[in-house]
């Protein structure tokens, strides 16, 4: 086992999973050769928007989403647990009413297994009806939607509306999905969105990230994973890589010996990277996962050697 000198340091700009976290096990355990040391940097900070959960709960009150003809919408999407929260508080303010919140007979839609035990563990008077448990990302929650829903209103030939919860920065390919001009128009259906919760960057990142960079200053290699675009413009400019005149990464002279690497979780934060900054990270995780990201670092440090 090496001692923690000569582990290397992996900076997760994440805020750490309870009860355990996937990362923290994977980069904790010594492995084929390699001795991690993994340290959680927090970045986003999520905070309910107030206009989004009015209306949301003025929704929900005026019982105005339910499956008789003439109600605004047939049923809901979640696709984050971010927005699981903001109906959870909407639910426990409620409660002195009798059938609260009026969900029971409407289909909820559910992306994956975490959103779907977020959205189970709200106490109901009736359990919801949730759906879409095994889809597991955005694209094939929309198709399953499309087979689903329409089964569930079979009789009507126009569909009743669906309401996706979102947060201020989401993806489209739900809402583009349903709405396709493409599709019969006993097909298609209207999605409409309200913003329940907004994500931003942590006051105190910039300081944190700062201090966590000058404890492992001294290591011959670090590694830097980040999760969402959110926190990488403090990220860059915590490891003094962007340039002020330009906002782009620095380029370094070839020979330079590098001693801190960037991995991403995923495409959108790669492209996000390219996009803004010119910069490619050393690794992208060709799954979005604790072993996609170790083994992306991994493979990357064998060409190092």
């Amino acid at each position: 086992m090496a001692s923690d000198a000569t582990k290397i340091p992996v900076l997760l700009l994440k805020t750490k999973s309870t009860p355990t976290d996937a990362y923290e096990e994977i980069f904790s355990t010594s492995r084929d050769g390699h001795d991690f040391e993994p340290t959680f940097v927090p970045v986003l900070q999520h905070q309910f928007e107030d206009d989004g959960m009015q209306q949301f709960d003025r929704l929900l009150r005026e019982k105005q989403i339910n499956c008789e003809l003439g109600s605004s919408y047939g049923g809901l999407i979640f696709t984050s647990q971010r927005a699981v929260e903001a109906f959870a508080k909407l639910v426990d303010d409620g409660r002195d009413d009798g059938n609260w919140p009026h969900l029971q007979d409407v289909p909820i839609y559910s992306v994956g297994p975490a959103t779907t035990r977020a959205l189970k563990a709200i106490p109901q008077n009736s359990p919801l009806q949730i759906f879409g448990e095994h889809t597991g990302n955005g694209d094939a929650l929309a198709q399953f939607i499309l087979e689903h829903y329409s089964e569930w209103y079979k009789d009507r030939s126009t569909k009743p509306p669906l309401l996706f919860l979102v947060g201020e920065q989401k993806r489209d390919i739900i809402p583009k999905t349903l709405m396709d001009e493409t599709l019969p128009d006993n097909q298609r259906i209207r999605v409409d969105e309200i913003v329940v919760y907004g994500t931003g960057v942590m006051e105190s990142f910039a300081s944190d990230f700062a201090g966590i960079l000058q404890k492992t200053v001294d290591r011959p290699t670090r590694w830097v994973v980040v999760f969402s675009p959110t926190g990488c413009d403090s990220m860059l400019k915590g490891l003094g890589m962007v340039d002020s005149q330009t906002g782009k990464v620095i380029e370094k002279p070839g020979k330079e010996k590098r001693t801190t690497y960037i991995a991403t979780i995923g495409p959108t934060t790669r492209n996000y990277l390219k996009r803004t900054f010119d910069y490619d990270p050393e690794v992208c995780a060709e799954k979005p996962s604790p072993e996609g990201v170790w083994q992306g670092i991994t493979e990357f440090m064998k060409k190092l050697t």
